[in-house]
């Protein structure tokens, strides 16, 4: 019950920032998004099981593989 009060809780005090307070977040956090160092989880595969596992994707349809470049 406890983790269920916290979430209402959560919900019934919740206000979005303001226009202003978004700017200031932004313009904080920009140099350090910029080039996802901070992201590995998207900006690189060696989090990414398919990429070790590419049999798990399957083959391509037949249209697809005849788009691409041999």
């Amino acid at each position: 019950m406890e983790v269920l009060d916290q979430a209402l809780d959560a919900v019934r005090t919740f206000h979005p920032l303001t226009v202003p307070q978004r700017e200031a977040l932004l313009s904080r956090t920009m140099a350090a998004a910029a080039h996802g160092e901070f992201e590995p989880f998207k900006t690189s595969s060696i989090f990414d099981s398919t990429a070790k596992h590419p049999d798990w994707l399957g083959e391509e349809p037949q249209s697809l593989r005849e788009m691409m470049p041999t």
